[in-house]
C-alpha cells in the first residue's frame, strides 16, 4: 500500500504572500495594494469568500480606471487642466441652454463639430477644455491641438513623405480640439495641416475648434482655395456657439480678482 504524502497547509502571511505572487503575474496591481488589508478585515469580520472576491475585483476595476483616464488625459496635452467645476454661468454669454446641450456630448457620439468663435478672453478655450476633461471622463479619447502644433507635424513628415500617416494618427481620436486659431498668423504648412485634419475627420471624427474670427473670415488667414474647402467641410455638421463681451481676465485683473493676496 503506498503512503499518501500531505503537503502541510501554507502559514497565513505565506498565503497572503501567494495571492499576491499570483496578482503580479496576473497584472492586477490595484488588487495586490489592498489585498493584504481585504484579507486581514475579511478574516476578522468573516466574510463570504464571493465578497472578498469582489472587493479585490471591484479594487482592481477601479484603479485601472483611474489609470486609464489618467493616461488619456496626458495624451490629450490639455492646456491648464481645467474643468467644468470652475465653469460660471453668470460669465458665459453662452445660453444655459446651448452650454447644458454641448455637456452632453451627443453631437461628440454624432460626429458633429462644434465652433466657438468670439473675441479674446470670452471662455472660449476654457469650454473646449472643459468639453474635453468630459469626454476623457466618459471614456472618450481627445486631442489638443494648435495651428502651431499642425505646421510642426506637416514640416516634420513632408521630409520623408509620411505626412499622411500623421494626420491618421492625430485623428485616431474621438474628439480633436483646435485652439486659437486666428490669434497669430498662419502659416502655409499650418493652413495645410488644419485642411488635412478637417479632411480626414469629416463625418468619422468630431473637431472642437476656438477662433477670435467666424469661420467666414478664414480665408484672411490662409488662401482662399484652401479656406474655402476647409469651411465647407467643417461647418457641415457643426454647431456654431459666438461669445461676445469683454475679456473675463482683463474684467477679473481690474477687479482685483487676477491675483492672490501676498501675506
Amino acid at each position: 500500500m503506498t503512503a499518501t504524502t500531505l503537503t502541510p497547509a501554507p502559514r497565513a502571511d505565506q498565503g497572503v504572500e501567494h495571492v499576491i505572487a499570483l496578482m503580479r503575474t496576473t497584472r492586477m496591481p490595484h488588487a495586490r495594494a489592498v489585498v493584504a488589508d481585504v484579507l486581514a478585515t475579511a478574516k476578522a469580520q468573516r466574510w463570504d469568500p464571493t465578497e472578498v472576491v469582489r472587493v479585490l475585483l471591484e479594487a482592481e476595476a477601479t484603479g485601472r480606471n483611474r489609470s486609464m483616464l489618467a493616461t488619456r488625459r496626458k495624451r490629450a496635452g490639455f492646456p491648464t487642466g481645467k474643468t467644468f467645476d470652475i465653469w460660471d454661468e453668470a460669465l458665459s454669454t453662452l445660453p444655459a441652454a446651448t452650454t447644458s446641450f454641448l455637456r452632453t456630448l451627443e453631437w461628440v457620439r454624432r460626429r458633429e463639430n462644434l465652433i466657438a468663435c468670439g473675441p479674446s478672453g470670452t471662455g472660449k478655450t476654457l469650454l473646449l477644455e472643459a468639453l474635453g476633461q468630459q469626454a476623457i471622463n466618459e471614456g472618450m479619447s481627445v486631442s489638443w491641438l494648435s495651428m502651431e502644433d499642425l505646421g510642426a507635424l506637416v514640416r516634420r513628415h513632408r521630409i520623408d513623405d509620411s505626412v499622411n500617416k500623421a494626420i491618421t494618427r492625430a485623428t485616431s481620436v474621438d474628439l480633436i480640439c483646435i485652439d486659437d486659431i486666428g490669434l497669430l498668423p498662419v502659416s502655409a504648412d499650418a493652413a495645410e495641416g488644419f485642411y488635412r485634419v478637417v479632411e480626414a475627420s469629416y463625418e468619422k471624427r468630431s473637431l472642437a475648434i476656438s477662433s477670435n474670427i467666424h469661420p467666414s473670415g478664414f480665408d484672411e488667414l490662409m488662401p482662399k482655395s484652401i479656406a474655402t474647402a476647409t469651411v465647407d467641410r467643417l461647418l457641415h455638421h457643426a454647431h456654431l456657439c459666438q461669445t461676445s463681451g469683454e475679456s473675463v481676465r482683463l474684467m477679473q485683473a481690474q477687479n482685483g480678482k487676477g491675483t492672490r493676496p501676498m501675506n
